[in-house]
């Protein structure tokens, strides 16, 4: 049952990263317009403000934002998609077709009069008059979905009505089932969210110790993969935070950047990309130089290039993971103090007033809605960040050295591949990924998220990981025994298509 539920959130984050990521690069877009239309900004470049370059920015800024009322129906599609087994297409179809029907139901019940719905929010969506659930609703028919999906997509009928089994059956079930509930949530709903927003109040009322235990979550929870849940919790829902009817803080942010003034959304920025901008963008670049420096003279060279990959990845786009699982494992005591500092990060942000919103911590965020945003204090980042540099710095280095430990690189000679193309290499990585995995006839599924390779097996113990780890990986986690997540950072897009591809033939 633990292997069953750790499998079932390990999925739930990586389909959550989905419509996540999408918003995050919106949200770039939407950031940026934004900037370029405040006068402060004008007055520097008046050109900005001629007809032609502002139809083009203000366009690009209603396009990006418009995207943020999607998120319920963004949500139903992909968690529909990343959960079923197999014809994810039928699922992410069936996805929308149950947030719809939901949506109707519910318009429906509200419509009954049956009780006073006056103190629920009831929102124009999608062009219905419904309650206002926000990613709850979408989350809950994206769950609905695939499980629907996973037990019927197969189904089969008498001769008759054949013509409505198998994957017609499943629009058909997901609908009956999606109204069902939407006639019931309106009846439910007030006193659920009454208690959502009761646990936000708990959390925002701890102040600057609520938001240091939700960074150190934040980090604690990188090795299970569930920190994408914990992050959606708090972008789309109550837990963090409502402003005049929006819910969720990433969604506040993003829909108010550029209407109220910049300290309003300061409460909701300390839960984003800010806490995390000092230990992304100083304290791990500076452990990863002290990672180098401890390492072995014989290491030195694979440690260096391992720790610049990381590095780059760290700094500029906020993905920390080759990083954190090239010393997670062998010292587990470094990524208690990392988890730690990221919490104490996050509470000094807040303490601080700054105010940087969206998602990462990289130094594309930290420009785009810290430095061009006036009044964020994105300055304090830097300042805190210095500290942090040295901090890691000495920490990282004193321990290793004390403890004589160095990160794990592959032993293996890379003479022979030298003259290799890129393709044969990607081949040759593919083929050895497959094998390290148990072979084909031992792999069911293959995903991957923002970093890691998510495997589905048949059989743990056929998982060979010293090869593994000779194809890249900068670390491995078993969330159970039959799903295994192989960490390769920002390149692991490119090594999912192509191992899926292999395995076609």
């Amino acid at each position: 049952m633990k292997n069953k539920i750790m499998g079932f959130f390990s999925d739930l984050g990586r389909s959550l990263m989905m419509p996540i990521a999408a918003l995050a690069a919106c949200g770039i877009v939407l950031g940026l317009s934004s900037a370029l239309m405040k006068p402060q900004v004008q007055e520097v470049l008046p050109f900005l403000a001629a007809s032609v370059p502002l139809f083009i920015i203000s366009t690009l800024n209603k396009v990006s934002g418009i995207v943020f009322t999607l998120m319920p129906v963004l949500f139903s599609i992909s968690i529909a998609l990343g959960l079923a087994k197999e014809d994810k297409g039928v699922a992410a179809f069936a996805g929308f077709l149950g947030y719809y029907a939901f949506l109707v139901a519910s318009s429906c019940m509200i419509q009954t009069g049956v009780m006073d719905f006056s103190a629920m929010k009831i929102s124009n969506i999608l062009g219905v008059d419904t309650v206002d659930m926000g990613a709850t609703a979408g989350i809950i028919a994206g769950l609905v979905t695939a499980w629907l999906h996973n037990k019927y997509h197969k189904v089969q009928f008498p001769a008759a009505i054949a013509f409505y089994g198998g994957k017609r059956f499943v629009a058909l079930i997901v609908i009956v089932t999606m109204a069902g509930i939407g006639l019931v949530m309106p009846l439910i709903w007030e006193p659920i969210s009454v208690g959502i927003n009761g646990l936000g109040d708990l959390i925002h009322s701890a102040g600057a110790f609520g938001v240091f235990i939700f960074g150190t979550l934040e980090r604690l929870l990188i090795p299970t993969g569930l920190h994408h849940v914990l992050n959606s919790l708090f972008r789309t829902t109550p837990l963090g935070g409502t402003f005049q009817g929006v819910e969720g803080c990433l969604n506040i942010f993003l829909q108010f950047v550029d209407k109220v003034p910049l300290k309003d959304l300061q409460p909701y920025t300390q839960f984003l990309g800010q806490g995390k901008m000092p230990f992304m963008m100083f304290g791990l670049p500076a452990a990863a130089l002290a990672i180098y420096q401890t390492s072995p003279a014989e290491k030195k060279q694979k440690v260096k290039a391992l720790m610049i990959a990381g590095v780059a990845a760290s700094f500029v786009s906020g993905i920390t993971e080759p990083l954190e699982f090239s010393f997670m494992f062998i010292a587990p005591a470094l990524f208690v103090f990392h988890s730690i500092m990221g919490g104490i990060s996050f509470m000094l942000m807040t303490v601080l007033n700054v105010i940087i919103g969206n998602t990462g911590g990289g130094i594309i965020d930290f420009f785009i809605w810290g430095v061009f945003q006036p009044g964020s204090n994105w300055y304090w980042v830097i300042v805190v960040g210095v500290f942090y540099a040295v901090i890691y710095y000495s920490v990282f280095k004193w321990y290793l050295s004390k403890k004589n430990i160095s990160i794990d690189v592959s032993d293996e000679d890379d003479d022979a591949s030298s003259n290799m193309s890129l393709d044969e290499k990607m081949v040759n990585t593919v083929n050895t990924i497959i094998e390290g995995l148990g072979g084909r006839d031992n792999i069911v599924v293959v995903n991957n998220c923002i970093s890691r390779l998510r495997v589905d097996v048949k059989d743990m113990a056929a998982v060979n990981e010293d090869m593994l780890k000779k194809t890249g990986s900068m670390g491995i986690v078993k969330p159970s025994d039959t799903h295994i997540q192989v960490i390769y950072g920002p390149k692991v897009e490119k090594i999912a298509d192509a191992v899926r591809e292999v395995l076609k033939y």
